[in-house]
């Protein structure tokens, strides 16, 4: 329980770390690539087993690590263009709601118990993601509903590809160079954007942007690891922790929103936020 305590904690420090870069003005995409570059950094240097660099690609875990890698970049682009296009309160809706797919893919593949209890606690914590999420902002006409499509899919696979690989190839004594290796490959895919972008147009790195992405990188490594640690716990299923740590994860992320940021909470929140402790003693107690 104290790694899902964790992994909620150091997930939700990463969206107040996100608010202060607009804060800030912080280039998102050259902090994201820095704070890649730490979490790999930190993922082999933290690892309980030592493997070269050069034969990563021998590892059972590596074709999934590549993918993952390859998603966490996609799942940013799309995240920032469902939040230009659609709005950030459909952004975090359709993020938080793709907790169904491995939700579902957990019921399928492992055989995880369906109770009229879990049913029922999984369906009021998605009302209640919708409900905490949901700010009043102007909606934008020009909306399209492929983005937040998009990011509902990515999202949902890049849970359900990671419990899939933590049960299949990813040794405990794994999790940390795995964890790293997973980063280390998202950092090229950010880099390489980069070179592009920079070809287009010249710009200095700066900085502020190394600080923040050092400072992004240590909670993001911690909330993949700690997510892993608790994926293994065989006290929980799947469908259960997933359902808790991302409601979890709207309940406290919504909470510090008003008592750090000075956001507007509306009925509709505080109706959720409920809602949500609702359905997290519902989904644990089944």
């Amino acid at each position: 329980m104290i790694f899902l305590f964790l992994s909620v904690l150091f997930s939700t420090g990463l969206f107040v770390i996100f608010k202060y870069f607009g804060i800030y003005k912080i280039d998102v995409l050259k902090a994201i690539v820095v704070n890649y570059i730490v979490a790999f950094s930190m993922g082999f240097l933290l690892a309980d087993r030592k493997i070269p660099i050069s034969e990563i690609y021998l590892e059972p875990w590596f074709p999934g690590s590549l993918v993952l890698g390859a998603l966490f970049i996609a799942i940013f682009f799309i995240m920032a263009m469902t939040a230009q296009k659609n709005g950030v309160s459909v952004t975090s809706i359709a993020g938080k709601m793709s907790v169904v797919i491995p939700v579902f893919f957990g019921i399928i593949l492992y055989n995880e118990s369906v109770t009229f209890l879990k049913i029922t606690g999984i369906i009021i914590a998605l009302i209640a993601v919708y409900l905490s999420s949901v700010k009043a902002e102007k909606s934008n006409k020009n909306g399209t509903l492929l983005f937040p499509i998009l990011l509902f899919l990515g999202s949902g696979a890049i849970d359900t590809i990671l419990k899939y690989i933590q049960v299949t190839h990813v040794a405990e004594e794994d999790i940390s160079i795995f964890s790293g290796s997973l980063f280390g490959i998202a950092a090229i895919f950010g880099i390489v954007i980069l070179v592009f972008k920079t070809l287009k147009k010249r710009t200095f790195f700066g900085v502020k942007n190394i600080i923040a992405g050092i400072v992004l990188g240590v909670p993001n490594y911690f909330s993949i690891i700690f997510l892993i640690k608790a994926l293994q716990n065989n006290r929980f299923e799947s469908s259960t922790l997933f359902t808790i740590n991302n409601v979890a994860i709207v309940i406290v992320s919504t909470l510090v929103g008003l008592l750090l940021f000075k956001e507007k909470f509306s009925t509709k929140n505080k109706i959720g936020v409920f809602l949500a402790i609702l359905g997290i003693i519902l989904v644990t107690i089944a």
